[in-house]
């Protein structure tokens, strides 16, 4: 059985070759399954709050990403970073804020399957209209740390999967504060659980509703900013989305924290899956997790089932 080992070389630990492929399969697939579980965030959030699923999350997470790589990356604009970044995350809170005002407000009464196919309808455009902006050639984001390394002992961190994993864990900490602490946040925990009652009690359901898109919409951003920092990105990426959806699925529709963790543990099945199977076969991996999950617990590893009455 392998177990971890550790020994003294002046300061710094030496690691076996078996555990230093497993710590980097690891750490890799964590901060995958970071930007799995920011996405599959974005799909909660709505779901909670309008019962609507977003199949074009994952495309606001490509586009915001390019956003921000042609803010940073132009030599024209000369925009730093993080400005750029905080740019991006502004318009995509305002697409996703005025997609529901304008768009999906006059849905109201369809049938849910008539949201899903429109929400479809949107990622198909958001591909084609970046692909038509800034081409389908795979473009890289020219982040501040890129190519910095941490080492310890034998094992190397790329700076870049680092941040992810605090970044990530450092936004869920601050939506928890926001939706625990904050009127706005409670506001919107309210409307979630029973619109009804929210109405009465004074809640602007509609408004709160649109805040909530725009929520999600700058979630999805930040992950597109994460990935892009750890690669090269198209317009195809926005079909990450999936991933997320089954990420959502495996935690729960109703868990904001499972969110997060069904994305993880995708993050780290994947780079397992192919390091053990046969070429192919791993790509299956998540949606045989996913698969299980809805057999044997069909509302999610972390899911609060709720029962409304009527």
């Amino acid at each position: 059985m392998l177990h971890c080992r550790q020994q003294c070389d002046g300061n710094h630990p030496v690691w076996g070759v078996g555990e230093l492929d497993l710590l980097q399969l690891s750490i890799s697939g964590l901060a995958n399954g970071c930007v799995y579980g920011l996405i599959a965030l974005g799909f909660v959030l709505i779901y909670k709050a309008t019962e609507a699923v977003n199949f074009a999350q994952g495309d606001f997470m490509m586009f915001g990403a390019f956003i921000t790589i042609w803010l940073a990356n132009s030599y024209y604009l000369g925009i730093n970073f993080w400005v750029a970044v905080s740019i991006a995350v502004l318009i995509m809170g305002m697409l996703g804020y005025l997609l529901d005002m304008i768009v999906l407000r006059r849905m109201f009464g369809q049938p849910q399957i008539a949201v899903v196919i429109l929400t479809i309808a949107l990622g198909f455009i958001l591909r084609f209209l970046a692909g038509a902006i800034w081409a389908h050639e795979p473009q890289s984001l020219e982040f501040p740390l890129a190519g910095e390394k941490i080492t310890l002992g034998g094992l190397v961190l790329g700076v870049e999967e680092v941040a992810v994993i605090l970044v990530t864990f450092a936004l869920c900490g601050l939506l928890y504060l926001f939706f625990s602490r904050s009127r706005l946040g409670m506001a919107m925990q309210a409307a979630s659980q029973n619109q009804l009652a929210a109405y009465f009690m004074g809640v602007p359901v509609k408004r709160i509703q649109s805040l909530v898109w725009a929520l999600g919409g700058m979630v999805a951003a930040v992950a597109g900013v994460l990935f892009a920092s750890k690669g090269a990105i198209d317009p195809s990426t926005g079909l990450l989305g999936i991933k997320a959806f089954a990420a959502a699925v495996i935690g729960g529709f109703g868990s904001l924290p499972g969110a997060l963790i069904g994305g993880i543990i995708i993050g780290l099945v994947e780079p397992f899956a192919a390091y053990g199977l046969p070429a192919g076969y791993s790509q299956i991996a998540p949606y045989l997790i996913m698969l299980l999950v809805l057999i044997f617990r069909p509302h999610g590893l972390f899911s609060q089932v709720q029962k409304k009455k009527v």
